[in-house]
């Protein structure tokens, strides 16, 4: 049942983040959040299917979507 509602996060975290980060409003950085949100399902899925490699790749998105909350969120204008 894990594994199926992983999946299915998968899908709406990846699919809703990508889309909003590639929009022009400035709803756009709430796609940051949603990519960070799908995170501990991709490893939660890696690590049921010990595939090591993908826990690696997780990791460097994880920091990527965090890079984007920090920029969009947290860093004030200069």
């Amino acid at each position: 049942m894990l594994e199926i509602i992983s999946q299915v996060m998968l899908f709406i975290c990846g699919a809703g983040a990508i889309w909003l980060v590639s929009r022009k409003e400035d709803w756009k950085r709430w796609g940051y959040i949603v990519g960070m949100c799908g995170q501990p399902f991709w490893l939660i899925t890696a690590w049921h299917n010990q595939q090591w490699g993908i826990i690696v790749l997780t990791l460097f998105y994880a920091y990527s979507w965090g890079q984007g909350i920090y920029f969009y969120w947290i860093k004030k204008d200069e």
